[in-house]
């Protein structure tokens, strides 16, 4: 089972109020006259898809517009690794729930699976679950870049591999050619800083300081000036603890007179006076410890002048360099590092600049193969999209038309940064590649080949521009496909075309269409119609699903305006008929539409 939007919840959006739109699998039309809302229905998938959201679409008087669809199929498909990435994993049967709410200040919040998402979830989501083409989108179709896209888009993995690697190449191309010119431009200033730089690491050099030296001398400088007094500290201390060294009872200290302690206690006939002589070990044992400190201290007390006077020199020279470059020694041994890595990028010597030039010249002969590539792979697929999308003009009523595609190269302008050599061509050399695209009508045998948006009718637009669709569709993974009204100026067989190619998409996608057109609503598996009412002054809408019916109803007032004349009725009955016949027809033969590549 495909991923499908099973159901959409719409509540003060727009005119409507509230409504809940039960979407089929197959193909959805929705319908209903002009201003009843219908385009709140596409605005809400917009916003379902994470689109941009406008305090002006909250119903007049309400706090704030909620979206909400039922997603059902998600297991294993890429839609559910998105979820399951955002922390709301589907449930066991397949299904997720996505919501966006929109306030009436304009600020919006977005729940997939009932936690709270990032509204970017819900685009990334929607990139692999739904695609909304209308009359913009045709708009946009007829920019050449946007033509350049269909292309790719249409050749997948054959052009989007290529590019990748064009675009890469590309990169490193203009990022030696600007380091280049950046070198060769400022080939003197960055000599001076260059000298500057070694001028400094070479008086750094002759200091050559010590991590932290200059902390370790100022502790030795004071303990050297202070020694006298540090020496009278010590001695006392180390005979309070040890007492006299020649033994002199009458100055025994601290470990003398815990001797003393140890001997009393030890004759004692009182265990819990004996209990306390380990006590005084232990105290014995940590005044032998400082003792021996104090003695080794005393041994390492240096009190020589000389001593002294070094330490200070070495304080003195390391302050030239401390003064210059950073507030400490750690410091000017970071800027050493620092000026030892500016100068790696400050050599204009010839020999780098050559390595420089020829590492430009190497990757301008590469990206040059690989936009000659990049052209053909373009071109066996405009070729292919062209007979497909003539194909589809044949059953739309356009049987003496054609669709070329031309790619063409791109010439550069005089003074073009990325101009670059190809097969002899001085070509612009963009992030796309090296082509220009343009797609060109031929309006019958004979007829010159003109871009489409001037050898196109507005009806004829829209039909190339659906067959475009149609053909694309096909070669688009995502499984629902959302229509809004890009059957706008076409009428009569035409439409019947249209419908007809709608439906037969809908046997691999699911299919979802906003249209004025009967003959492309009878083609539709279910029918969703758009109802505005007025009460007490209040506009409101609400979406219901037609039954047999009232879709011959809605059909008849779609054809003439008229629903209850017998005559629109008959028309409407007969499309009805029309349609049944040739899906029953599809689904005996059992022969799906064939899918482009």
């Amino acid at each position: 089972m495909r991923p499908v939007l099973a159901e959409m919840r719409i509540q003060d959006l727009g005119v409507i109020d509230e409504a809940t739109l039960e979407l089929h699998p197959g193909f959805t039309v929705v319908t209903g006259e002009t201003g009843a809302g219908k385009t709140m229905v596409v605005t809400g998938l917009h916003l379902l898809s994470g689109g941009r959201a406008e305090a002006s679409r909250v119903r007049s008087g309400k706090s704030k517009a909620v979206v909400e669809g039922r997603f059902e199929g998600l297991t294993g498909s890429p839609a559910a690794a998105v979820a399951t990435e955002a922390g709301a994993e589907p449930d066991d049967d397949g299904s997720l729930i996505a919501l966006r709410s929109v306030n009436s200040d304009g600020r919006s919040r977005a729940h997939l699976g009932g936690r709270s998402v990032p509204v970017g979830v819900l685009s990334d989501l929607a990139e692999q679950l739904i695609a909304v083409h209308g009359q913009n989108d045709q708009l946009r179709l007829l920019r050449p870049a946007e033509q350049r896209a269909v292309i790719d888009r249409y050749a997948g993995e054959d052009v989007s591999s290529v590019l990748a690697d064009y675009r890469r190449v590309r990169d490193e191309w203009i990022a030696v050619s600007t380091e280049l010119t950046d070198r060769t431009r400022r080939a003197k200033e960055m000599a001076r800083e260059a000298d500057i730089l070694r001028l400094g690491l070479d008086e750094i050099a002759a200091v050559d300081p010590k991590p932290g030296e200059d902390v370790e001398l100022v502790d030795r400088a004071r303990r050297l000036a202070d020694a006298d007094q540090l020496r009278e500290a010590a001695t006392g201390a180390s005979l309070a603890v040890s007492g006299s060294p020649d033994g002199d009872p009458d100055l025994p200290g601290a470990l003398g007179a815990i001797g003393e302690a140890q001997r009393r206690l030890a004759g004692a006939d009182d265990p819990r006076l004996r209990e306390l002589e380990p006590r005084l070990a232990e105290a014995a044992v940590l005044l032998t410890d400082v003792g021996s400190e104090l003695t080794a201290y005393l041994d390492s007390l240096d009190a020589d002048p000389a001593v002294l006077e070094q330490v200070l020199a070495r304080q003195s020279e390391l302050k030239t360099i401390t003064r210059k470059y950073a507030a400490d020694i750690d410091g000017v041994l970071a800027w050493a590092r620092d000026a030892n890595e500016k100068l790696a990028g400050l050599d204009t010597s010839e020999g780098a600049l050559g390595e420089l030039a020829a590492r430009k010249i190497a990757l301008a002969q590469q990206l040059a193969g690989i936009a000659v590539a990049l052209t053909a792979a373009r071109e066996k697929a405009a070729e292919e999209l062209a007979k497909a999308v003539t194909d589809e003009l044949g059953g739309l009523a356009m049987g003496q038309s054609s669709i070329q595609i031309t790619v063409r190269p791109r010439a550069a302008d005089e003074g073009d940064p990325v101009a670059l050599d190809v097969a002899g061509q001085t070509l612009h050399a963009g992030a796309d590649g090296v082509d220009d695209v343009e797609l060109l009508l031929v309006a019958h045998d004979g007829a010159l080949p003109l871009p489409v948006h001037k050898g196109a009718s507005g009806g004829e637009l829209s039909r190339v521009m659906l067959a475009i669709e149609v053909v694309l569709a096909h070669s688009d993974p995502v499984p629902t496909l959302v229509f809004d009204e890009v059957d706008a100026g076409v009428g009569g067989r035409a439409a019947v075309e249209i419908g007809r190619r709608l439906a037969r998409l809908a046997r691999s996608h699911q299919v979802i269409v906003v249209t004025h057109l009967a003959q492309v609503a009878a083609f539709a598996d279910r029918h969703l119609i758009v109802d505005k009412s007025a009460t007490g002054g209040v506009t409101r809408s609400d979406v219901r699903t037609l039954d047999e019916p009232t879709r011959v109803i809605e059909l008849a007032r779609m054809l003439a305006g008229m629903e209850s004349t017998e005559t629109g009725r008959a028309h409407a009955e007969e499309l009805l008929a029309l349609a049944d016949g040739e899906k029953h027809d599809w689904e005996l033969s059992g022969k799906p539409r064939p899918k482009r590549r």
